[in-house]
C-alpha cells in the first residue's frame, strides 16, 4: 500500500513514518511544517508541504502518489492554547479533518487511521480507562479530538471507509536522538528544562487521592505508539469495513513524583521537586486498559519507563549538551 502520513514531519509523525517504512510500506509525508521539521523525513520519502485545509493540494497529493491509505496526525495539540484559541483549534483540527476526508472519499482511498487522544475522556473516575469509559472532554483540544472521531466513524459508515481511531495516552521517548521531541509541553521535557537551568522541577498538586498525592498517568514509548499504527494500518488493509477505536497505553500508572525521581536518577541530577498549586482540570488518575488493542491487533508495549526517559534524555542532550552531569 501507499500511505499518506499527515503531520509526518512532527515528533510522533516522524516515528510513524519510520516504523511504517521499516515494515515495508510506501509512505508519503504531508505536513505544513508549522511545527514539523523537514529533516525528520527520511531520504527517499516524498514530502508534500501543505495544509489539510487546502483541499486541492490534498487531492493532488492523493492522486500524484496513488495513495491507498491515510494516517492523519496533523493537528494542534496544546491544551492551554486550545482554551485561549478555541476557534483556531476547531478550524485546524475539525475543519482540516473534514476537508481531508472529503478528498479521501472523492479519491476512493479505502483506509483511514485517525490520531485521537485520551483527552476525549476528560476526568474519568475509574482505575482503568477502557474504550467504553464515557467521553467528557474538558477543553477545546479534547473536544476537537472527540468530534474528529465522530466525523471519521460517520464517514466510514457512509462511504465504506475502513477506520481506526487511536487514543494516545502520554507519549515519551525517542527512537533516535534526532527524532526526539523538541517541544517543552509534556512532563519529561519540562523536567529536563528545569534541571538544565539548575532549578527544581515542579509538581502541580501534591494533595490528590493517590498513593503519593501526585497525579498518576500512563506513559507510552513513542516507538511502541508507532508500532501500534503499523498494526492498525495492516488490519485496515486486510479487513475492509473495519471500524476500530483503541486506547494506546501500557496499562501501568506512574505518579508525577515517581517520574521526576526516576528522571533525576537516570540523568544524574539531584534536584528535589517543589510543589505548586493544582492546575485546573488535572484528573488524579488516567491509566489505560490495553486489553482491547491486544485482542484486536495483537499489539503490546515493549518499552518501559526507563527506556522512555533514557532515549528522551539522549535527544535532549543533543540540543542541550550543557545539561550533562559529570
Amino acid at each position: 500500500m501507499s500511505w499518506l502520513i499527515t503531520g509526518g514531519a512532527g515528533y510522533i509523525g516522524a516515528h510513524v513514518v519510520r516504523a511504517m517504512t521499516e515494515a515495508g510500506e510506501r509512505t508519503v509525508v504531508y505536513d505544513d511544517l508549522s511545527t514539523g521539521i523537514s529533516e525528520r523525513v527520511p531520504d527517499g520519502v516524498p514530502l508534500v508541504v501543505g495544509s489539510t485545509l487546502d483541499g486541492e493540494r490534498v487531492a493532488r497529493a492523493l492522486k500524484d502518489h496513488a495513495i491507498t491509505g491515510v494516517v492523519h496526525l496533523a493537528a494542534k495539540k496544546q491544551v492551554g492554547e486550545s482554551v485561549e484559541l478555541p476557534l483556531h483549534y476547531y478550524r485546524e483540527n475539525v475543519e482540516g479533518l473534514r476537508v481531508l476526508l472529503q478528498a479521501v472519499t472523492a479519491a476512493a482511498v479505502p483506509s483511514f487511521v485517525f490520531s485521537s487522544s485520551a483527552a476525549v475522556y476528560g476526568m474519568p473516575d475509574v482505575d482503568l480507562v477502557t474504550e467504553e469509559t464515557p467521553c467528557a472532554p474538558i477543553n477545546p483540544y479534547g473536544e476537537t479530538k472527540l468530534a474528529g472521531e465522530w466525523l471519521v466513524r460517520a464517514t466510514g459508515r457512509a462511504h465504506g471507509l475502513s477506520t481506526a481511531c487511536l487514543r494516545y495516552f502520554n507519549v515519551a521517548g525517542a527512537a533516535t536522538p534526532e527524532l526526539a521531541d523538541v517541544g517543552v509541553f509534556n512532563i519529561v521535557p519540562m523536567v529536563f528544562e528545569k534541571l538544565t537551568a539548575g532549578e527544581p522541577p515542579r509538581i502541580f498538586g501534591d494533595d490528590y487521592a493517590t498513593p503519593d498525592g501526585t497525579c498518576v498517568r500512563d506513559y507510552i514509548h513513542v516507538v511502541d505508539l508507532a508500532e501500534a499504527h503499523v498494526a492498525a494500518a495492516a488490519r485496515l488493509a486486510a479487513a475492509p469495513g473495519t471500524d476500530l477505536t483503541l486506547d494506546i497505553g501500557r496499562g501501568e500508572g506512574v505518579s508525577v513524583r515517581r517520574m521526576i525521581d526516576r528522571i533525576n536518577e537516570i540523568t544524574g541530577h539531584t534536584l528535589a521537586p517543589t510543589a505548586a498549586p493544582r492546575r485546573p482540570g488535572d484528573p488524579a488518575r488516567v491509566v489505560a486498559s490495553a486489553d482491547r488493542i491486544a485482542a484486536e491487533l495483537g499489539w503490546k508495549a515493549k518499552y518501559g519507563l526507563d527506556d522512555m526517559i533514557t532515549s528522551a534524555w539522549e535527544g535532549w542532550l543533543r540540543l542541550h549538551p550543557q545539561a550533562r552531569q559529570g
